[in-house]
């Protein structure tokens, strides 16, 4: 059961993602010659968005007649779904080092990193946009196979790459990772959570929750239990779930957790984190007054955080 008070940005696709026609040919052709056909443009890790400088970010898609018109033909693509009768692909526009040319006629359009407007896109777009943007990313990672080094081509819509050597087929990936709120409750009946600061951190002052990825062979509460343990030390009980979350950029899912320490002392791997402290809810709540600052708005962090303090 999920103890997540609201939906995770990137969830809640608007999208039927209609698998059982990726490998019909005839409809998939319908699809890229119908007009009221949607694309969803990615450019390496960037969607089309229009009013960024107003702050009102709405995505971009472009018409089949756009799309054709930049070259649908040679670039690659994907069927993403259907948005209620309408079609949805996405189009990777990769291959050019300046996009902007091929958009211009729209006017007023840019391509920008959607995590960036997180907070402000629609959440329904947010989550086509991210689902394009990983399937992009695979694809475009993906032309040589694994197996024996042979050139891929893209197969079933977009969602299988094979190879044209051995005959071997890829499928997309997602990485698994784990990210917990470790709480610990004082002899006093203080509780508070356990928030850190990587070195990977691009904000000097950002604080947030641990995570990992999943190891072989281990299951979700075990993979909580050792990266805590390796990153700050600590033995965790109550391994409970919170939620999930796509996270795209550029193939992970997020699986969230929180986790009780009853012993405090924390041991960090000065490797992985350069700082980790424990914070009530009352510091959190007013956390720029301690000259800090959380993880961002669109962050499955963010509300495990979030949550945590609203309990």
């Amino acid at each position: 059961m999920s103890l997540a008070r609201r939906p995770n940005p990137y969830t809640g696709s608007p999208l039927d993602r209609a698998a059982h026609r990726r490998d019909d040919a005839a409809f998939i052709a319908r699809a890229l010659a119908d007009p009221d056909t949607l694309f969803a443009p990615v450019w390496r890790t960037k969607s089309l968005l229009r009013g960024l400088e107003s702050g009102s970010p709405e995505a971009v898609f472009l018409t089949t007649l756009a799309a054709a018109a930049i070259g649908l033909e040679r670039r690659r693509h994907a069927f993403l779904g259907l948005w209620g009768e309408r079609a949805v692909f996405a189009l990777d526009l990769s291959d050019v080092d300046d996009p902007e040319p091929l958009v211009a006629e729209l006017g007023g359009v840019a391509f920008a990193d959607i995590r960036t407007v997180a907070g402000q896109l629609d959440p329904a777009e947010a989550a086509v946009l991210a689902q394009a943007r990983g399937l992009m990313h695979w694809q475009g990672r993906h032309g040589f196979c694994c197996v024996c080094g042979g050139r891929c081509e893209p197969r079933s819509a977009g969602h299988v790459m094979a190879c044209l050597a051995c005959g071997a087929t890829h499928f997309p990936r997602t990485d698994p990772a784990v990210i917990m709120l470790v709480s610990h409750r004082d002899a006093a009946g203080v509780e508070r959570c356990l928030l850190a600061h990587s070195h990977r951190f691009p904000l000097a002052r950002m604080y947030s929750t641990l995570a990992g990825f999943v190891e072989p062979g281990e299951s979700l509460e075990e993979a909580v239990a050792r990266e805590v343990f390796e990153e700050a030390g600590l033995v965790v009980r109550d391994v409970r779930y919170h939620s999930s979350q796509p996270w795209p950029f550029p193939s992970s899912i997020m699986l969230g957790f929180y986790a009780v320490a009853d012993d405090p002392t924390l041991r960090i791997d000065t490797e992985e984190l350069k700082d980790a402290r424990w914070f009530t809810r009352e510091e959190i709540r007013d956390i720029e007054k301690l000259g800090l600052r959380l993880p961002r708005v669109d962050s499955i962090a963010r509300r495990l955080i979030e949550d945590w303090v609203e309990r």
